[in-house]
């Protein structure tokens, strides 16, 4: 304790101010436990806040608890501001799309609502204290100036998208791609998959290995010029090489108009067939667009930028996320000034720039890095492809006794590596938008519970296969998950239990009390009721 400067007692302590955990503080903070919410921004909310505009979510009936609650919020918000029947409310369509600031301003209401949740911005996890095979304290630093606290709880809640503190604790996780003999996916392990077509080309080998899916910024950008921050200059590191492949992307069609539209998929069809389909754009209000980084070029710039970060020292952390900052920035750049785009498309690019009143801390630019994949619990269950898509000659499995959120997004993997198939249609490991196996899904509680470490739940980095995260990876299903996480942590500290042994069935149904599906619609309910003390038992092939 000579190091630390305090020591901070709490019911639950939660590390990660993502949407995961803010679900999560919110859920044990609202039944009057005492909670700690740490993250290392000076800002919460992860991607939700950080230029991920449109939430990603197929049936918006199955939409509940939380992440309803946070949308309806982000409407009224417009219609208070705007009136009932402006553009900006039709914009947001019902709360699903929303400018990153509003969504902050939303989240940090909802936070500031519950004064038994202590919020800790600005403070990195450093390290967990463990007793045993329990979590009993945490270890978080100022970023600012230095001072270290050790945190304690009766439960604590990783909620990192790297899964830093599962991992600190000595929890079992994977990292990387398995093979399909694993778990008999078919999606698995590396893979060159023709999304148009939905046939797997040349050169795949379905073997297993330590790559993820790439990283990338999501921006947010305006069309506004009075709320124009543009780019005088590039950015640090700028190399207009990474971008040139672009122009054999334009030549050989790459940047076409899909074979297929598909509503909220992120697309003009002004941008077809110009460089500017190097972005995914869709439309916000205020005049402000979210932009994803189109995965489908072969000259895509991110894959492999991320190697070396899920277990990396902050330092190594810091340089490769200035990097695809860089990255990000220079095709901004390039799209807007270099002069092999032909002018008329500089022309277009140059209508998008940074907006002056998003992020202005961090230069306009987003505080979070869109990391889709890290570290991935082992836990009591692991979800495989199985559980969360139509595989041919399978049975699909499901509906969990334990199901306790609903996810529906087909399975979509950005790229792994920066290769190309023999034919140079798509790079490797990129599984795009897998509609035709694609189907709503119960997630069960035990893909959140570690195998051997107790006091630790996981309503993010979860246990599954690399290709099921790949359509578990949502935001509003890791806020459904939060929420979970959060009553499952009331229901063990109540009744003084550990968190394996907490009911399922009184774990559902408070859950459902508070309006959260946990079954997928149409599902046969369990046959099987699950009993205190059984989840221990409950045991898959799929370990």
């Amino acid at each position: 304790m000579s190091s630390l400067e305090q020591l901070e007692s709490f019911d639950v302590v939660v590390i990660g101010g993502t949407p995961a955990g803010i679900a999560a503080a919110l859920a044990a903070g609202r039944l009057g436990h005492t909670v700690a919410l740490v993250e290392a921004h000076d800002h919460l909310g992860g991607m939700i806040t950080s230029g991920l505009g449109k939430s990603d979510i197929e049936s918006r009936s199955i939409v509940s608890g939380l992440f309803a609650e946070f949308s309806q919020r982000v409407r009224r918000t417009y219609v208070d501001r705007y009136g009932s029947d402006s553009r900006h409310v039709e914009l947001c369509q019902n709360g699903y799309y929303f400018e990153p600031s509003v969504a902050e301003c939303v989240l940090d209401r909802m936070i500031d609502e519950v004064d038994s949740i202590t919020v800790l911005r600005g403070h990195r996890f450093e390290g967990a204290i463990c007793e045993g095979d329990e979590v009993v304290g945490a270890n978080i630093v100022n970023v600012h100036d230095g001072r270290r606290l050790q945190l304690t709880g009766r439960v604590f809640i990783d909620a990192t998208y790297e899964g830093d503190l599962l991992a600190a604790a000595g929890a079992e996780y994977r990292l990387g791609r398995e093979s399909r003999s694993r778990f008999g996916e078919p999606h698995a392990g590396v893979v060159f998959y023709d999304y148009e077509h939905h046939r797997f080309l040349p050169g795949t080998t379905h073997e297993g290995d330590d790559c993820i899916p790439a990283f990338t910024y999501r921006l947010c950008l305006t069309t506004d010029p009075a709320n124009s921050v543009a780019l005088d200059a590039p950015p640090t590191g700028y190399d207009r090489a990474d971008y040139l492949g672009y122009l054999e992307d334009l030549e050989a069609g790459r940047l076409s108009a899909p074979a297929e539209l598909i509503d909220g998929r992120g697309y003009y069809p002004e941008h077809f067939d110009t460089l500017m389909r190097a972005l995914s754009v869709a439309e916000l209000p205020n005049s402000k667009v979210d932009a994803n980084i189109n995965p489908r070029p072969l000259a895509f710039p991110f894959p492999g930028e991320n190697v070396g970060y899920v277990e990396g020292d902050l330092a190594t952390r810091q340089r490769i996320c200035l990097r695809h900052r860089s990255l990000a920035l220079g095709l901004l750049y390039f799209l807007q000034n270099d002069q092999v785009v032909p002018e008329e498309h500089r022309q277009m690019a140059r209508r998008y720039n940074l907006p002056r009143d998003e992020f202005t801390d961090n230069g306009h630019f987003p505080w979070q890095m869109y990391i889709r994949e890290a570290r991935r619990l082992v836990g009591r269950y692991t979800l495989t492809e199985h559980d969360v898509a139509r595989v041919p000659n399978c049975q699909p499995r499901g509906p969990h006794a334990d199901s306790i959120a609903v996810s529906d997004f087909p399975i979509d993997s950005f790229p792994v590596q920066r290769i190309p198939s023999a034919d140079r249609t798509v790079l490797e490991g990129y599984l795009g938008m897998l509609d035709p196996i694609a189907r709503p899904y119960g997630i069960p509680y035990r893909v959140m519970l570690p195998k051997k470490v107790g006091r630790l739940i996981v309503p993010l980095a979860v246990s599954a296969s690399h290709v099921a995260f790949s359509s578990l990876r949502m935001e509003p299903t890791w806020m459904a998950l939060g929420q979970a996480a959060g009553m499952a942590a009331h229901l063990a500290i109540e009744s003084s239990i550990e968190l394996a042994d907490v009911p399922a069935q009184t774990l559902r149904d408070r859950l459902i009390e508070q309006g959260l599906t946990v079954d997928p619609p149409d599902a046969c309910p369990p046959t099987v009721a699950i009993r205190p003390g059984l989840i221990s038992g409950l045991t898959s092939r799929h370990s």
